[in-house]
């Protein structure tokens, strides 16, 4: 994970529209960036309209051809049922967006409630959950994640259960160092001298200034999350089926990869497409957002 310097330690984040059009004009100098917000962007829609672009019943076992290549009525092929490939890989696309938008979103507000108190919070408090967050940690996440789905079974709760937990710690500790490097700052003490309270503190002066390396973490975990339910879904510890995945989808391509190589391509191009446009995305919003990593582009 990439390590990310506490923003804004002199002064609170700056607001209003002359911000945000510094940070257009810096964005639009990234080209990764604006190919990695058109790659998302691509994702995104196809998932959300996904039931307007597809040409069958994802889950409908049809008669006729099976494993058979492109053609004028499968765009992408069959697979061993006859289902369109094509209509699975595009609705596919929700299960993998929904995990990382649910557990990613959970951990990401229960990890910034916890850092803010640990950072605040007097040292006691601070040390309790730092030895939270280790021992979260330090179970192997792939052992974990066996774990949870051997006790819970295989489902999309399951993962999102896994990486949700998992993911937790990291966001908290970011939040933690962030608040801790603010909470003596000459603003913050100026607040405390005129009475301000500890929630007006956080919520005012050292919200504002960790959100943004928050957003660029997320940004850029949300390819591993896609990596690791793909993965899930891959090994039959994901989501059930007929439910369309993309990691199901490459498993079925492996399982027939003499007969048909579309599969494979099938389930494994969107994860490529995916995973590259967030990582350009975070790799430019850090880039816009870090102090140390700030540049002309």
């Amino acid at each position: 994970m990439t390590s990310i310097e506490p923003i804004g330690t002199e002064a609170p984040v700056g607001s209003g529209s002359g911000a945000s059009g510094t940070f257009l004009r810096q964005f639009r100098k990234n080209r990764l960036g604006i190919l990695g917000a058109a790659l998302v962007l691509l994702v995104v829609a196809s998932a959300i309209f996904g039931p307007h672009l597809i040409t069958h019943d994802p889950i409908r076992i049809m008669v006729g051809p099976r494993l058979a290549g492109p053609s004028e009525n499968f765009f992408l092929g069959t697979d061993q049922l006859g289902r369109d490939t094509f209509s699975r890989t595009i609705i596919g696309g929700r299960i993998p967006l929904l995990v990382a938008l649910v557990s990613l979103g959970s951990s990401l507000l229960v990890g910034l409630v916890l850092g803010l108190i640990a950072g605040f919070g007097p040292r006691w408090l601070d040390n309790l959950l730092l030895l939270i967050f280790d021992t979260i940690r330090s179970f192997p996440g792939i052992i974990f994640a066996l774990a949870v789905i051997a006790l819970l079974g295989p489902s999309m709760v399951s993962v999102i259960l896994v990486i949700a937990v998992t993911s937790m710690p990291i966001y908290a500790r970011v939040v933690r160092t962030q608040t801790q490097a603010l909470r003596n700052s000459d603003y913050i003490d100026a607040e405390r001298s005129m009475g301000a309270s500890t929630m007006r503190i956080l919520a005012v002066h050292i919200l504002p200034n960790v959100i943004s390396p928050l957003l660029i973490l997320v940004s850029m975990d949300v390819p591993a999350v896609i990596a690791v339910e793909a993965g899930l879904s891959f090994l039959g510890m994901g989501v059930r089926p007929p439910t369309p995945d993309w990691g199901a989808i490459l498993n079925d391509g492996y399982s027939y990869i003499h007969q048909t190589g579309w599969l494979v391509f099938a389930g494994g191009t969107p994860i490529i497409i995916a995973t590259l446009g967030f990582t350009f995305l975070g790799e430019a919003l850090r880039d816009i957002f870090d102090p140390k990593l700030r540049k002309d582009l």
